[in-house]
């Protein structure tokens, strides 16, 4: 189920939050999720980047809503929301019961979002599910698509 930004409030301390861009999707985000849903006792709420952060790395491969369909469409995955504010403002309204990064943001995660989960009790779970990055894919993209055939 994909949820406005006005429905968040209603899941206060029921859902764990993952976050990211997932643009493009891969093996490694789904381990992500399996994990996350394992380790956690509420449903998985995925906070979808929105068009405007992606482009501040690269092109968006998949729009938004079509990210978002695509990661609400898989079994570990209950709650969708596209995240058109900025994380502190999502982990401020919905409140998660844990907020699940990879093992990558430890000791990474910025400072306010630390502060936030401290202030309103959110769990930071960190997961050892690194397999693969969507920049790398890119990269590894770009490198093969340029060379000579």
């Amino acid at each position: 189920m994909i949820l406005p930004f006005s429905e968040l409030k209603q899941y206060q301390g029921q859902v764990a939050m993952v976050d990211g861009a997932f643009d493009p999707l891969h093996h490694g985000h789904i381990e992500y999720f399996r994990a996350a849903a394992a380790a956690v006792d509420v449903p998985l709420l995925c906070n979808v980047a929105s068009d405007r952060y992606v482009a501040t790395k690269h092109a968006p491969l998949l729009a938004e809503e079509q990210r978002a369909v695509v990661i609400d469409a898989i079994r570990f995955i209950t709650y969708t929301h596209i995240n058109r504010h900025d994380t502190e403002t999502i982990l401020r309204e919905l409140r998660p019961k844990y907020y699940v990064k990879g093992k990558d943001w430890d000791g990474r995660l910025p400072e306010e979002q630390v502060r936030i989960c401290a202030e309103l009790g959110i769990g930071i779970v960190f997961l050892d599910t690194i397999l693969d990055s969507s920049s790398r894919l890119l990269k590894q993209f770009a490198l093969q698509t340029q060379s000579p055939a």
